[in-house]
């Protein structure tokens, strides 16, 4: 076939380059377009509008009651701290980004919600460096060194408050009875009606039951961390994320589940169950359940891996507080689940669609090649 008979068929034939160009000239031209939904693309094929930005402002959010009863529990000193905290690690994440030269990226409210959690943990009678050092130590050392959001293996916010509990646990154990003052600047080494008290938690330590009630715990009316007290409070935030959301039930309802059962199975006090509720209420039990050990990054992506991740980090949790050297274990069984999220994510991987008819395939297509052979 020559050039003038290929010619002379692309003309005869419908839908020819120049017939498909006019068309394509014509729908434009009427504002006519193939309708967004059959647009075909690669994947994924399921879109969500949240971005970075939006999660960490929703947990804010749900961090805001606590944070506020945190204020009227410990007065304006627990503003402080979260000022100072949070300035902090926005500053340092600035500027190593700048020192290595990746796009400042403070705007999506990372390391915000990072300074905030690091206030939460922190007993408003710590001198206001530490949370400077923890915030340097969770932005920059935990976090950007690694690559910066999404690359971290341990939460930034628990390794900054295990590494200055470490390294100062005299100010980090000292925790203030609720309804004392500290000043809102300045020394707090005395003179102030400020009065340290021993936590619940240190009550259970060694087989006593609280002086605090029950009622109390789950109000707030305690001494402790600024963000820890009010089991409440952080119940309503852990269901706002839910509804939201922005968590899935797996990894508090497994962690708080494995605490409880434990708790009750092996008391210290006679009454197993007010000891069960005591335990689940003291401490940083439940800031960590519903919003340290569901960060996106350093938890299991499979809702198996989830549960056995919130399973592990409830029994690490009760282990370190029946025989540990410290009251509190939450901190301690995060970080050590959080090592262990690989493993999780790759025992437990999502069966992809189709994978079980392939396998059948491949098992039959072996059976019949062996068939032949024999």
């Amino acid at each position: 076939m020559n050039d003038k008979e290929t010619e002379e068929m692309k003309t005869a034939l419908p839908g020819t380059e120049e017939e498909a160009e006019a068309e394509a000239r014509e729908e434009k031209a009427n504002g006519a377009s193939f309708p967004d939904l059959l647009t075909v693309s690669p994947s994924p094929h399921l879109r969500n509008s949240d971005s970075t930005r939006t999660v960490m402002t929703e947990v804010i959010i749900a961090l805001i009651p606590a944070l506020v009863w945190g204020i009227i529990t410990f007065g304006l000193r627990a503003l402080t701290v979260t000022i100072i905290s949070v300035v902090a690690c926005v500053g340092f994440e600035a500027l190593a980004q700048l020192a290595l030269r990746r796009p400042i990226t403070v705007s999506d409210m990372s390391a915000a919600l990072t300074g905030l959690f690091i206030a939460l943990n922190m007993p408003v009678s710590a001198p206001l460096w530490i949370p400077v050092v923890a915030s340097f130590f969770a932005v920059v050392v935990v976090k950007q060194v690694f690559g910066g959001i999404g690359k971290n293996i341990v939460n930034p916010a628990m390794a900054a408050r295990v590494f200055v509990m470490l390294s100062w646990a005299g100010q980090m154990t000292k925790f203030t009875a609720a309804g004392a003052r500290y000043p809102f600047f300045g020394d707090v080494a005395g003179g102030y009606d400020a009065v340290a008290t021993a936590t619940p938690l240190a009550a259970l330590k060694s087989g006593n039951v609280p002086e605090a009630s029950l009622f109390d715990m789950f109000t707030g009316k305690i001494g402790g961390c600024i963000g820890e007290v009010s089991t409440l409070l952080l119940l309503l935030g852990g269901v706002y994320l839910l509804v939201r959301r922005i968590i899935s039930w797996h990894i508090p309802v497994a962690y708080l589940g494995t605490v409880a059962v434990l708790t009750y199975a092996f008391p210290k006090t006679g009454d197993a169950v007010s000891f069960m509720l005591y335990e689940l209420m003291a401490g940083g039990l439940m800031l960590g359940a519903f919003f340290m050990a569901t960060d996106y990054t350093t938890s299991p992506i499979s809702p198996v891996g989830r549960i056995v991740y919130g399973i592990g980090c409830g029994a690490l949790t009760v282990l370190i507080r029946y025989f540990g050297g410290y009251p509190e274990g939450t901190s301690f069984a995060i970080l050590i689940m959080n090592l262990l999220v690989w493993y999780l994510d790759s025992a437990f991987k999502p069966r992809w669609f189709g994978a079980s008819t392939l396998k059948k395939r491949e098992r039959e297509k072996k059976k019949a090649e062996k068939a032949e052979k024999a």
